[in-house]
């Protein structure tokens, strides 16, 4: 009877439910099969309910909501081509900085490629870049800011892997910048052939005024933080508050009573989705670890892997895939539980694990065959999934690259550490 019930949740998975009515049901079915009390669930629920971080979720992606709504995009696109569009490859490096700058506040929920792919598209058209530099650029910088503050995906791991998220923000940083540094030098070898024009101050100065009031919002925000002034949960409300008034009184770019009201019903949409997800997985985690899963996977690969290098390429193979066929919300509930203990043995620091972890997820967004930017792009630019795969394999590469380097070079992750 078990075999059969599991059976009829894989059909059920494969006819597209949704995944956390899937998590429930095999949590449900184990407990039931395991005789242990569903109680446990309700149980942790509440615990996860009462961390106080997580109300930062839906805070900072209310900011990044009210970001993408307004004409912020085109006033950080002014000020980032001022400032970095005189280089070789510049144009291209603005739109991987700009579209870091804002997957990092809306969590790489498509967001980013729908609000500045429209723009971003025809300036490097513009440019002479080629078309499949192009597409393939936008499609990849629509996940390329996981790993800056206030990434929700960096939030939401230290939530589940009890992990200092204050500590998880700094340990970003420079692998981050290594993604971008690695793939503007191939938009710079791409560009080559692209015509630049020498630095405008009058330009960049322009650029300046028409973005004076978001310049300061990360030094609000990050600064905050790390100087002990306020909490993470704090620093989100804070955000939040500016943004509004910034969109609603100073720029006047959103109307308080008309628009704010719809954008706050989508966020709260992809918020909700979150946490359902989140409660969901809770049932199927608790199973596993009160199962001793990730004991008995350990024992396994005690036989198989010996040394911690080795580990770690296994780790990174079984977390592309994971990425590749599991939204990023549910690949952190669900799997982070599992491996921890495992890396742990291996001797794996927790805070590096998170980082190699958030960048095979950031790469699994264009990972085919179900990476979801690339679906993404597809609607948004009118191309075939199959051309979107093709112009996206330069742009795989070069992150596993990246991958590699921040994987076996620990100290990108633990140097403020």
């Amino acid at each position: 009877m078990e075999i059969f019930l599991y059976l009829l949740i894989l059909l059920a998975a494969l006819v597209g439910s949704p995944i956390f009515v899937v998590m429930t049901l095999i949590s449900a079915v184990a407990f039931h099969f395991a005789d242990e009390q569903l109680s446990i669930i309700a149980i942790e629920i509440y615990r996860m309910a009462s961390a106080p971080t997580l109300l930062t979720i839906p805070l900072f992606t209310f900011a990044g909501y009210l970001m993408a709504e307004s004409k912020s995009p085109e006033r950080l696109l002014k000020l980032a081509h001022g400032a970095l569009g005189w280089l070789p490859g510049g144009v291209a490096i603005v739109s991987l900085v700009i579209c870091a700058f804002f997957t990092a506040f809306t969590g790489a929920s498509g967001v980013t490629i729908i609000a500045l792919g429209g723009l971003l598209y025809p300036m490097l058209i513009k440019e002479n870049y080629p078309e499949d530099f192009t597409l393939g650029l936008i499609t990849t910088s629509g996940s390329l800011g996981l790993l800056f503050p206030p990434s929700l995906p960096i939030i939401l791991y230290g939530i589940v892997a009890k992990v200092d998220i204050d500590q998880l923000f700094l340990a970003g940083l420079l692998p981050g910048f290594l993604l971008i540094v690695i793939l503007s030098s191939y938009s710079i070898f791409k560009g080559s052939e692209v015509k630049y024009s020498k630095f405008n101050p009058q330009e960049f100065w322009d650029g300046v005024k028409a973005a004076r009031f978001e310049i300061p919002l990360p030094f609000l925000v990050l600064g905050g933080i790390y100087s002990g002034a306020i909490t993470p949960t704090e620093a989100s409300a804070l955000c939040a508050f500016y943004v509004l008034i910034m969109e609603c009184f100073l720029y006047k770019d959103i109307h308080i009573i008309k628009d704010v009201p719809r954008i706050t019903k989508d966020c709260m949409s992809l918020v909700g989705a979150i946490l359902l997800i989140l409660s969901c997985a809770l049932g199927l985690t608790s199973y596993l670890v009160d199962e001793e899963i990730p004991l008995k996977i350990l024992e396994m690969m005690r036989d198989l892997i010996s040394s911690k290098i080795l580990f770690l390429l296994f780790l990174n193979v079984f977390l592309l895939v994971v990425g590749a066929m599991m939204d990023i919300f549910s690949a952190i509930i669900v799997v982070v539980p599992l491996i921890l203990p495992i890396a742990e043995e291996f001797g794996v620091d927790p805070i590096h694990l998170a980082i190699i972890f958030l960048t095979n997820l950031e790469i699994g967004y264009i990972t085919p065959p179900v990476g979801i930017n690339l679906f993404i792009s597809s609607f948004r630019f009118e191309k075939s999934v199959l051309h979107l795969y093709k112009v996206a394999i330069p742009y795989f590469l070069l992150m596993l690259v990246a991958l590699v380097i921040i994987t076996y070079i620990p100290w990108l992750s633990l140097l403020w550490f």
